[in-house]
């Protein structure tokens, strides 16, 4: 049984069943993108979408054994271990995202968590990308309370931590963390005041199920994540999900607007795996509720559309970048 239509104007809900979810994936295509659109034109301007720049600020020699990411130490994918970058680098790479039209700058570094004594360069980081103006996020792995609350006075304004998929199939694709370790340090984030982003990955094997109970973790949170990145698997060469499955796109589409529809006043971001989208593909996830891009040449590690990509993709779809 299919689940009733969301009201266009509801409360966002937070006791949504895995059936409800389910059934949304199950619907017509032509209903389903009509139901997340219309959720989406009651909270946020369909024309526009928010700009975001990735940076990877220390790269590779990870311990953990996150089989999608070229960065762990366990697997021989070519990525070579770096040291943290300076501060001055970083607000370099800042400015210049700014420059191209980016509000929010996000910095990524390979660790299992971050040792203390590299938290004040990170605050650093983040005071420095604050005063260009711009929202700043980082994602460096599982945190304390106490390092939630330092980044916090440091004026962060999220921190990316995300589930991956879903609690079943979670242990197929990480075994040196658990999902509750990953819930502890969105408690930690969300206690300390910082706002939440938080998604995951499809294509790495998981059924719809999965996906299903992906989105459930997220959407029965007490808070819904600011921010919600949806990413297609990007398979590099040396993990071991690098023959994964190959993803109808129709599938991606309809993981995005049951997104949107879950989680209706949510930035929904269009992440890993644009560069094997076509400009078709990523026009109806726009239309199925993605407001959210990273521009820029690269995702730490892996290919993205260039910024010149995406302002045509823009202007052939009649859209424009979100102001801050």
């Amino acid at each position: 049984m299919n689940a009733p239509v969301p009201s266009c104007n509801a409360i966002p809900r937070h006791d949504w069943t895995r059936d409800e979810l389910q059934s949304l994936f199950s619907l017509p295509f032509p209903e389903l993108i009509y139901r997340a659109q219309s959720i989406h034109r009651a909270h946020f301007d369909p024309t526009e979408v928010q700009i975001s720049t990735l940076l990877s600020i220390k790269t590779g020699g990870c311990p953990e054994d996150c089989a999608y990411c070229p960065q762990s130490a366990s697997y021989d994918t070519g990525v070579k271990a770096a040291k943290l970058m300076d501060v001055d680098a970083v607000l370099a790479d800042a400015r210049a995202a700014r420059d191209a039209g980016a509000t929010r700058f996000c910095m990524g570094a390979a660790w299992r968590s971050p040792k203390d004594k590299d938290l004040g360069h990170i605050c650093e980081m983040i005071e420095g990308v604050k005063a260009l103006g711009m929202e700043s996020c980082v994602t460096l792995g599982m945190l304390t309370e106490t390092q939630a609350q330092r980044l916090k006075s440091s004026g962060l304004d999220y921190y990316n931590h995300n589930i991956d998929t879903s609690p079943e199939f979670y242990g197929e694709i990480i075994t040196t963390r658990t999902y509750q370790d990953r819930l502890d340090t969105l408690a930690a984030v969300r206690d300390a005041g910082i706002h939440v982003c938080c998604g995951g990955i499809v294509g790495m094997g998981e059924t719809v199920a999965d996906r299903v109970g992906m989105l459930h973790t997220l959407a029965t949170m007490p808070v819904h994540p600011e921010s919600v990145p949806i990413n297609m698997l990007m398979q590099v060469e040396g993990t071991p999900v690098s023959k994964g499955q190959t993803l109808d796109p129709i599938e991606f589409v309809r993981t995005i607007a049951v997104a949107r529809i879950a989680m209706p006043k949510s930035m929904v971001r269009l992440s890993a795996g644009r560069e094997l989208m076509s400009a078709e593909t990523q026009a109806l996830c726009f239309l199925a509720g993605a407001n959210s891009i990273f521009q820029g040449p690269k995702l730490l590690t892996t290919p993205n559309p260039a910024a010149d990509e995406d302002h045509h993709l823009f202007e052939r779809l009649g859209m424009n970048a979100m102001a801050l």
